[in-house]
């Protein structure tokens, strides 16, 4: 487990206080992070998605394979 420091404006942190208890707290923040975080990913997804779909691009792409093998490695240092 981990801790982290937010910051949240002060009418939202009065609010927060008065309707969750301090021993929730961090499960709610845990809880919404983590929905937010499943939504980015899923829109993430569907736009890799849609960029496998792109047949221009594929296009390009396959344009590119000439380059595999030329001699040059990921790993080499210039």
């Amino acid at each position: 487990m981990q801790k982290i420091v937010i910051c949240v404006p002060n009418d939202l942190f009065i609010r927060l206080k008065g309707l969750i208890p301090p021993g929730k707290r961090s499960k709610v923040f845990s809880e919404l992070i983590e929905k937010e975080i499943e939504r980015r990913e899923e829109a993430l997804y569907r736009c890799a998605c849609e960029v496998e779909k792109d047949e221009n691009l594929n296009k390009e792409m396959e344009d590119w394979n000439v380059t595999v093998g030329d001699g040059i490695a990921e790993s080499e240092t210039w």
